[in-house]
This record gives C-alpha cells, sequence and structure tokens, in this order.
C-alpha cells in the first residue's frame, strides 16, 4: 500500500487490510493517530481484525473494538429510552445516522462511532416531542435566546438537548437540511418509506440513508467527519446496492450531492472512480491530517467552513448571524 501520512493511509487500509502487514512503526502510529482523528479507530479494528500486526497495535485495536461495542450498547439503550418515552405519543421516531445503522444491524455500524441520539419525527409533532422529552429528564444545551430561536426558525431540527443524568444528547430532527437552504428534501417522504427495525423504532429506507448521507456531507457541513460519512457510504451501497437510488436523490433535489458521494466513496474505499477536478479538492480536503492526525491544510478547511455557512443561508441572513454570533463572543 502507498506511504502517504495523510487521510489516504486510513482509506487504504480500510480498502486493502491485507497491505497494512508491510507498515513500519511510524506508519502504524499515523494511520492510528489519525483513525482516531476521523473517529474511525473502531472501525479500523474491526476491519484489521485478524491480520498480523505488531503486539502493540492489536493491543490498541482490542481496545478499541471493546469501546465501539460498548458504544453500540449505549446508543441502543438511549434509543430503548427515547422510543419508551415518545411511544405514548403514536409518532413515528425514525433513528438516524450512527445508531440506525448499529440498530439495523448493518456493515456501516460495525465498529462506528456515535455520539449523539439523532431522530426524525413529523415537524407536526415537534411540540409535543419537545414536551414529552423535557419531562422525562432531558434539558436544554442553549439556553441563549438567540441560539434557540435561531434553531426553532431556521434549522431542521429542535435546539440539542441532554439528558440531566445519562449525560447523553439528542438531536430531534424534522427534516435533514436546515429550512434556510437551498435545497428542501421530502421528508414527508423519509418517514411514509423508513423500515420498522422493532415496534416503535424505524429507520430510513437503505436509499434514504444514502441520500441523508450525501446531503449531511455536501449540502450542510464542512466536511469535515467526511472520510467517516463515505466510508457509511460504502458499506450501504455494498449491502444494498444502488437500484432506484438515482430517482430517489432526485425526488429530494440532492442528485449532484448523491452522485458525489457515490464517486468519492469509491475513490476512497473502492473501485476508483472518474473524479472531476472539484472531486479532487472534496478529496484534497477529506484526507487533510498529518501523521499525527492533527488537521492540515488550513486554507482548503476555511474555504469549506465558509461554503458550509454560504450554502445554509442566503447572503443577507448569513451577514446577520455572523454579525450577532461575533457580537455574542
Amino acid at each position: 500500500m502507498g506511504r502517504a501520512l495523510d487521510g489516504w493511509l486510513l482509506a487504504q487500509a480500510l480498502r486493502d487490510p491485507g497491505g497494512t502487514v508491510a507498515l513500519g512503526a511510524d506508519e502504524w502510529s499515523a494511520l492510528l493517530a489519525i483513525g482516531r482523528a476521523e473517529q474511525m479507530i473502531g472501525t479500523l479494528a474491526w476491519r484489521l481484525n485478524g491480520i498480523d500486526m505488531p503486539p502493540s497495535v492489536a493491543r490498541i485495536l482490542a481496545d478499541a473494538r471493546a469501546s465501539a461495542e460498548q458504544g453500540r450498547v449505549a446508543a441502543l439503550w438511549e434509543a430503548e429510552v427515547a422510543r419508551r418515552v415518545l411511544a405514548p405519543l403514536g409518532v413515528r421516531m425514525v433513528l438516524l445516522k450512527g445508531t440506525a445503522f448499529v440498530a439495523a444491524g448493518l456493515q456501516a455500524g460495525r465498529g462506528r462511532s456515535i455520539g449523539d441520539l439523532d431522530i426524525l419525527v413529523p415537524r407536526a409533532a415537534l411540540d409535543a416531542v419537545e414536551a414529552a422529552l423535557l419531562e422525562a429528564g432531558w434539558e436544554w444545551v442553549k439556553p441563549d435566546p438567540y441560539d434557540d430561536a435561531y434553531y426553532r426558525q431556521w434549522m431542521h431540527e429542535l435546539p440539542p438537548l441532554i439528558h440531566r443524568d445519562r449525560d447523553r444528547m439528542i438531536d430531534v430532527h424534522h427534516t435533514i437540511l436546515p429550512l434556510t437552504a437551498r435545497i428542501t428534501p421530502d421528508a414527508g417522504a423519509l418517514l411514509a418509506d423508513a423500515v420498522e427495525l422493532k415496534p416503535g423504532l424505524w429507520a430510513l429506507s437503505p436509499n434514504d440513508m444514502l441520500v441523508h448521507a450525501a446531503a449531511h456531507l455536501f449540502a450542510d457541513g464542512d466536511l469535515a467527519g467526511g472520510m467517516r460519512n463515505l466510508w457509511d457510504v460504502h458499506c450501504l451501497v455494498a449491502e444494498f446496492g444502488a437500484d432506484g437510488l438515482a430517482g430517489r436523490a432526485a425526488q429530494h433535489g440532492l442528485s449532484h450531492e448523491v452522485a458525489r458521494a457515490l464517486r468519492l466513496a469509491a475513490a476512497l474505499y473502492g473501485e476508483g472512480a472518474r473524479l472531476t477536478p472539484v472531486d479532487r479538492l472534496y478529496l484534497y480536503r477529506l484526507t487533510a491530517r498529518d501523521g499525527w492526525g492533527r488537521a492540515t491544510r488550513p486554507i482548503t478547511r476555511m474555504a469549506f467552513y465558509i461554503r458550509s455557512h454560504w450554502l445554509r443561508m442566503p447572503p443577507a441572513m448569513l451577514a446577520r448571524h455572523l454579525w450577532t454570533k461575533w457580537r455574542k463572543g
């Protein structure tokens, strides 16, 4: 395998685990550091399980597998607690992202780092969902009135909540992109075509999972965590294929984003793809790590950060928002 000490080292190890047997000590150190920085150390540990490696690396990856398993159990319990709280409301609670992957037993969930519990509910049910969660012990993370109003008026989710006893956060979505974004996905279709995993717990359909991953990465964010998102895409396509995906992406207004996600996932983890010059710029940003796992290419990162805000809201609104946030420090 290649010897570039940036994000490509992680991509190569995930694509071809057997190639890691040729790594030297410095390259193993870099691989582990980049894996941790990209929150993919658990994924790497599962992917390399059974591969010949130095004993010190084997111990680190064994710990990572155990930690990922603990995270999986905690994520599933948090989903179950939320299900119990919201069940009396009779609303469809759809799991998103990592929790959905592990709850459905998908390849993308193996070793997956899971942070907050992300759920999708009908927009009309937000008030009832919010009241039920507050009654059950969740509290606001952002008490600032401006932040609260910003979330409620313009975002695709309620302000984040954290449970006062378990210290676990929940993000309650009513769609998958901010209301101010230039693209408006069909939230009703996301909910209607969700798949029931068990009574009261649902997940997006496989094609909608792919659409959501692409939307989060290319139509909303600054590509932070992008290597993990594209691994999700790679695993979902490997497990389910892409039949009907183009039509579903078009329905949500995300054809370009989904097509780019497929190309970049194939470039990083698959058999390669025919890339555009812009695709190569995205990969340059996605793989911006050094051998210590530190962020590199600051100008490129800043450009994508600015782009993420530009995508989220019109220029006048963006200017007011940034001015308000700057004044608040």
